[in-house]
């Protein structure tokens, strides 16, 4: 039971809105998901699954399942904007996982967000 509590402790809603310099990796799927990839590996969480999609502009939406919960990217091309979610619980490290993404993507600016979740 502590353990679960322990969990719960360190759950972590991380949003980061990410203005890129080349919005053509916006619309590079395989790039897009190789990113991912390497920022759940960089941040030490397991991925269990994932789905993405590429619209008609090109945009792209990507979820990884990660063990401890979930990662998503959704990019909008016209803007030069990616945004990034992470919902995180135990050892995840949410800032490695983010400066990964935004290495990988070329970032200029971002803000970033992290909401502790189920606290108490």
């Amino acid at each position: 039971m502590h353990a679960l509590l322990d969990q719960a402790r360190t759950m972590r809603l991380y949003t980061m809105d990410a203005w890129v310099s080349d919005p053509a990796v916006l619309t590079d799927e395989p790039a897009l998901r190789a990113a991912l990839h390497a920022g759940a590996r960089a941040g030490g969480a397991t991925v269990l699954g994932e789905e993405f999609c590429v619209f008609a502009n090109g945009a792209v939406t990507g979820v990884l399942v990660l063990a401890q919960s979930h990662l998503s990217l959704h990019t909008w091309p016209e803007l030069a904007l990616a945004n990034v979610d992470l919902l995180s619980y135990g050892d995840v490290r949410g800032d490695d996982v983010l400066s990964e993404i935004r290495s990988r993507l070329g970032v200029e600016r971002a803000a970033v967000t992290c909401v502790p979740r189920a606290v108490g």
